[in-house]
């Protein structure tokens, strides 16, 4: 990574890299089945700003490696995102219309194959650690970090306790234990990722998880106040959906102002952990303060 590049280019170069691999992971539409293949794409090629893929090729670059030991990660961070958005899409779950501006993959091609390209992107991200470099205990490491974040200690143990918070009261411990599962597990891990392909000790490693749990919930936090303020437009989904469904968000714990106030110290302690772990510069900070000030 440059030290003189700029975030917007940084970003456009993760996004350009990551949908190179995703496009090579991906089987081709006309394969059999067609219909299954067709929702996968139409998923995973649906827009998307590409974070958790640019927050380990930052991680990466930073501590020493190169794009080409990230990207398996990388690749494999997005596949479960995107199966785990298609999945909470359904109407079993969050029961929505809108995903990025389009409508969503159980809209476009059904339940039950919205399901089954969920599933089947889930399997598809082991199989790229497995099978493209770096390999040995790197892809372990790997493995072991998505594992974690993804699973039941993580975004899926965050999912189910979002649901079962449904129309409690939104008191901030249990806000804080839903988002630290269902999306900072997931961008700590992405981070994580990063440094593992470097090839980075076990140390650095737990501090960029810690980082990326912080800076995480400053991006949920983000993504609270966007559903409360944002049109559809802006948002690329249905506003207001977390406040009609009773969700356990931050400002409807603590109030705008201060979910805005949390996010911003979240951001500096966050920042100060990407210090303590060596990445002090370059466009990862600055990537770091974004997220906690995004407008979609």
């Amino acid at each position: 990574m440059d030290s003189s590049e700029s975030l917007a280019d940084f970003l456009a170069r993760a996004r350009s890299w990551v949908e190179e691999g995703l496009d090579r992971a991906l089987p081709p539409e006309g394969e059999l089945p067609e219909s299954l293949h067709g929702a996968m794409r139409y998923a995973v090629f649906g827009g998307g700003k590409r974070l958790r893929p640019a927050l380990a090729l930052g991680a990466c670059e930073t501590l020493g490696g190169s794009p080409g030991d990230a990207l398996a990660g990388a690749v494999a961070f997005e596949l479960i995102h995107t199966y785990s958005l298609v999945h909470d899409d359904l109407p079993s779950m969050d029961d929505d219309d809108l995903r990025r501006g389009r409508p969503t993959c159980h809209k476009v091609y059904g339940e039950a194959l919205a399901l089954l390209a969920g599933d089947a992107l889930q399997a598809l991200a082991f199989q790229v650690i497995a099978s493209w470099p770096p390999g040995g205990e790197r892809a372990l490491a790997t493995a072991r970090i998505l594992g974690r974040a993804a699973g039941s200690l993580g975004m899926v143990g965050g999912q189910v306790l979002d649901l079962e918070g449904e129309g409690r009261e939104p008191d901030l411990e249990a806000v804080r234990a839903i988002h630290e599962r269902k999306t900072a597990a997931m961008i700590a891990g992405a981070l994580q990722a990063g440094g593992a392909a470097a090839g980075a000790p076990p140390e650095r490693v737990e501090l960029l998880g810690k980082a990326g749990i912080l800076l995480g919930l400053a991006f949920q936090i983000r993504d609270d106040v966007l559903d409360e303020t944002a049109d559809a437009g802006t948002l690329g989904k249905t506003p207001g959906k977390d406040r009609k469904s009773g969700k356990r968000t931050w400002p409807a714990a603590v109030g705008l102002e201060e979910s805005r106030a949390r996010a911003e110290t979240l951001v500096r302690e966050g920042l100060a952990l990407l210090e303590e772990a060596g990445i002090r510069k370059g466009p990862l900070p600055e990537l770091a303060l974004y997220l906690a000030s995004r407008e979609k």
